[in-house]
């Protein structure tokens, strides 16, 4: 079993498997006039202006959230976020219960709009023909086994692997460790595939896998490009084409290795 060399496939989950970002965004949209406008209207006679308001301001601290569950379990600090852009917005008095309303509403839509396309999902059944697949995600363990539930890709992997449920995330190299014995595999016999250079990139390069794969939907070349990645494509279906030209290139090795030794 394996695809010129590759005996294992690493998948991210988030932006990579799953557009979560565009689900958070139409979570953000639904949210407005089910819940924070209505209740903004009714019990605080505020308009669709300031609902809109604190919806761009939870967006906003959810880009920059930076999470510690040792400190802090993520349901409590979105709700925090909901409740400081409330309160940032329309001033006052805290308001827990509005923002526990309006986090757990956009919570539930966002995992509505989380889908594993069919496309997609074609792809990783062909290539688990070949070699084997693992779902490598970092994050809180609720949060991402919800998702995980929601767009029900447990089916297509091998093994999947939670970070919040390890000693240490992606880029650490003891979690891609853990997923080759997991498998059965070494590092050299294992492609990472994602979206984040910080994470999936500079963790299988850590690791000693044999490529990494990064996934820039926009293609368009950030300042500094580091680390580097093996290959760079723009769509996730890119991946066979990348896997049958990681094959040439060892075919085209082994072809110039026998010249050489004829040649000696």
């Amino acid at each position: 079993m394996g695809v010129h060399g590759v005996k294992a496939v690493f998948f991210d989950l988030d932006n990579t498997l799953v557009d979560t970002a565009a689900a958070g965004r139409r979570a953000i949209e639904e949210v407005l006039p089910l819940s924070v406008i209505n209740a903004l209207q009714s019990k605080h006679h505020y308009g669709e202006g300031e609902a809109r308001a604190i919806c761009d301001k939870v967006q906003a601290k959810l880009l920059k959230e930076c999470h510690d569950p040792a400190k802090m379990c993520i349901t409590d600090l979105r709700i925090s976020h909901w409740e400081e852009a409330i309160q940032e917005t329309i001033g006052g008095e805290a308001n827990r219960n509005l923002a526990a309303e309006c986090y757990y509403l956009w919570k539930t839509t966002r995992l509505q709009h989380l889908t594993l396309a069919e496309d997609t999902r074609g792809m990783l059944t062909e290539l688990r023909k070949g070699v084997r697949l693992l779902l490598l995600t970092n994050g809180d363990k609720q949060t991402q086994r919800e998702k995980i539930e929601a767009c029900a890709c447990q089916p297509y992997f091998d093994a999947i692997v939670v970070g919040g449920e390890q000693k240490e995330e992606k880029p650490a190299p003891s979690i891609f460790h853990y997923c080759c014995d997991l498998l059965g595999v070494q590092p050299a016999e294992c492609v990472m595939v994602g979206d984040s250079l910080d994470t999936d990139i500079q963790g299988g390069l850590n690791a000693g896998l044999k490529a990494t794969v990064w996934l820039n939907k926009t293609m368009t070349t950030p300042v500094d490009t580091s680390p580097v990645p093996h290959y760079i494509i723009s769509s996730v279906l890119d991946l066979p084409a990348v896997l049958q030209k990681m094959g040439h290139k060892i075919n085209a090795k082994l072809g110039s290795d026998h010249m050489s030794s004829n040649n000696e």
